[in-house]
């Protein structure tokens, strides 16, 4: 079957929960792979926004600016809830990725961008989640990061850590690191580094 041949015809669609996200609730049918339409299907999505990310990383010093902060999600599933991340930020009406990339770093990382190199855009959880996440890597002084960060009106508790480039790897490959956007940044960084120290300082 051609991708211009499948169809997905939307049943109903309402909104089944309403807060700090929301939750809809749709009923679809879908083209099958063998021809023919599926039974409808009652599927729940998670919208939350879409969202920027940056790995803010010093190609003098070859360090990683990474920030750890409390995550209910982790907790709620019995996780440690304390993760080392990459920055980010929910997308706003009339913003673009690159400000938001930007912002967040500045926010939560005390950290200006000064280069932003496009890493990838994906979905997040397609199971179940509208969410999509640009990722950058981004180009700063790492000898600046440091402290608590956060808005308190958004009861953010941010500490920001450096690590070098072999110390960010090393935790990567122990699995210390459990965020999808950080690794993906770090395998991609980890691919591509001496390209990008090649455009920052060449």
């Amino acid at each position: 079957m051609n991708d211009a041949d499948r169809t997905v015809d939307l049943i109903e669609k309402r909104t089944v929960f309403d807060g700090y996200f929301r939750i809809d609730r749709f009923r679809i049918r879908h083209s099958l792979h063998d021809g023919g339409m599926s039974d409808p299907l009652d599927r729940e999505v998670f919208e939350r926004g879409h969202v920027a990310a940056v790995l803010p990383v010093d190609p003098v010093r070859d360090e990683v600016v990474l920030i750890e902060q409390f995550r209910i999600g982790p907790y709620a599933a019995g996780w440690y809830p304390w993760l080392l991340e990459g920055v980010a930020g929910i997308i706003g009406d009339g913003e673009t990725a690159e400000d938001v990339a930007r912002r967040e770093a500045m926010e939560e990382a005390g950290c200006e961008i000064t280069d932003l190199v496009p890493v990838i855009r994906y979905l997040s959880s397609p199971g179940a989640c509208t969410e999509t996440v640009d990722l950058f890597c981004g180009r700063v002084d790492a000898g600046r990061a440091g402290g608590i960060h956060g808005l308190d009106e958004e009861g953010e508790d941010i500490r920001v850590v450096v690590y070098s480039l072999e110390a960010a790897l090393a935790l990567l490959e122990a699995g210390k690191i459990v965020n999808g956007k950080t690794i993906i940044a770090l395998q991609w960084l980890a691919l591509n580094y001496d390209r990008l120290k090649d455009r920052w300082q060449g």
